[in-house]
């Protein structure tokens, strides 16, 4: 099911908050958490049913894991490695094992079948709030939670397919406070703003700028530098719009529930630096690598060419996380360099170069990120080279016929015959620029704080909460969950 539907907005969410509020209202505490979970496990296995039983093995081993350290039952080595054995075995089968098979088969030329296995939603996501779990009780950090709480957990809906990656100090407080299962009015208003600007980002820009980012990359042979330079810019917005739009609406559904999700998006294109900028872009997987994984490193306890290793290891590493391709290993470790050299620069350049240089890198970064193998990322490159041979005006008309342009269209080409392409030129250039501007502007999070007294926001929210609706007749899903 996904946050931009007619039947999650209409139906599930609706439905889902009237049955925890109504069970917590008659103090039916316990019955509100098994609610809770049910729900959340319809909203899970609503894309494909057989996603179920992963998740429910997931969780139960885990629980499992977790009862084993309570118990004493095994070493505490011997069960944390038991936990990591679970997870990262998971983990590695669904996502990689296609990609590891068909790299032996390359380098030994032997001929081991492949699975075809479909990527199951979220894997990513759940798998790293399980691992930090287990880690946390391995260190005496966390308490064992009954069954009923971890899934509760785990499941949480808003969270559960694309994050933020949610830290069980994070929730559980919050989640077992009976104190937040009153409704709030200011939470829930706090809340609808953050879900109406995330609906509005994905729906409006991302999957408006996905027409021309796929049109691009799909047709790459056609492009030359003008054409391959709008295509990187729109692919440069769509994916901090499709994202960031997730996590505010998955932020203001935690608000509705009286659970405050943590950041995940703080303005990352207003970085001076590409290490600033992965403090700031899914910040809670930049704080899953760094608590686990760069500390237990080293960190910068060992030195700085040591420090330098591992920063360099975690970024190796969130290249896997994102896919078994490649082109995501290539896209980790050019980011790992870069974020590397800017630790050991000597030269501070003005912020606002600084953020221009920022942006153009993480920009050219992104085309191994998005093409589907290296050689397409190196015709893209090759492309910005290209120089200028006339495709525009064709691909700004290609792109831009959509359903939303069909009626201006039609005016164009009544009143002035041959004239759609100057016009199509003029629309690609004000998105991409209206994007740029919408960057620049305050972010979710500052919106739904600071200017939620403003008299003119609702009128606002009502705007694009209505024209979302109207768009919705395109549902796409988000690019997060092929990762």
């Amino acid at each position: 099911m996904l946050f931009n539907s007619y039947i999650f907005i209409f139906l599930f969410l609706p439905l889902t908050l009237a049955g925890w509020y109504e069970l917590n209202r008659i103090k039916a505490y316990r019955l509100a958490e098994v609610f809770l979970c049910g729900m959340s496990l319809w909203f899970y296995g609503w894309f494909n049913v057989s996603y179920l039983a992963l998740i429910l093995f997931s969780i139960l081993a885990n629980h499992l894991v977790s009862l084993f350290f309570h118990k004493g039952i095994t070493g505490r080595r011997m069960t944390l490695a038991l936990g990591l054995a679970v997870n990262l075995g998971l983990l590695f089968y669904f996502k990689y094992y296609d990609f590891f098979i068909s790299n032996v088969n390359a380098v030994f030329k032997t001929d081991f079948n492949l699975k075809h296995i479909l990527l199951p939603l979220g894997i990513s996501f759940f798998t790293f709030q399980q691992l930090s779990y287990i880690i946390d009780r391995s260190r005496g950090e966390a308490a064992h939670y009954d069954l009923i709480d971890y899934m509760s957990y785990v499941t949480f809906f808003p969270q559960l397919i694309a994050g933020p990656i949610v830290l069980h100090t994070e929730f559980m407080p919050q989640f077992k406070d009976l104190t937040r299962r009153r409704f709030d009015p200011d939470m829930a208003y706090e809340g609808v703003v953050s879900f109406v600007l995330g609906l509005g980002k994905k729906v409006l820009l991302a999957d408006t700028l996905a027409h021309i980012v796929n049109h691009g990359f799909d047709n790459y042979l056609m492009l030359d530098s003008t054409t391959s330079i709008a295509v990187m810019t729109a692919y440069f917005l769509e994916l901090y719009f499709d994202f960031s739009g997730y996590s505010d609406m998955a932020i203001g559904l935690g608000l509705m529930f009286g659970i405050r999700l943590p950041l995940n998006f703080d303005s990352p294109y207003k970085s001076s630096s590409l290490k600033e900028l992965w403090t700031r872009w899914h910040m809670t997987l930049t704080r899953f690598m760094t608590k686990y994984v760069y500390i237990p490193l080293g960190g910068s306890r060992k030195g700085k060419v040591r420090t330098l290793i591992n920063v360099f290891i975690v970024f190796v590493l969130s290249g896997l996380w994102h896919g078994a391709a490649w082109t995501y290993v290539v896209w980790g470790i050019a980011t790992g360099l870069i974020v590397v050299w800017d630790n050991i620069s000597p030269v501070k350049l003005p912020k606002r170069i600084g953020i221009i240089l920022t942006d153009i890198t993480f920009g050219l970064l992104l085309i191994p990120f998005r093409s589907k193998d290296l050689g397409i990322a190196g015709h893209m490159f090759a492309n910005l080279i290209k120089g200028y041979t006339g495709n525009l005006p064709r691909f700004a008309t290609e792109v831009m016929t959509m359903p939303e342009l069909y009626v201006p269209l039609q005016i164009v080409e009544r009143l002035m015959p041959g004239k759609n392409a100057p016009f199509c030129i003029a629309v690609l250039l004000m998105l991409l620029i209206l994007g740029l501007i919408i960057i620049a502007c305050p972010n979710a999070a500052h919106i739904r704080t600071e200017c939620r007294n403003r008299k003119y926001l609702p009128v606002c929210l009502a705007l694009v909460f209505a024209y979302s609706i109207i768009s919705l007749s395109q549902v796409s899903t988000f690019i997060y969950f092929n990762f």
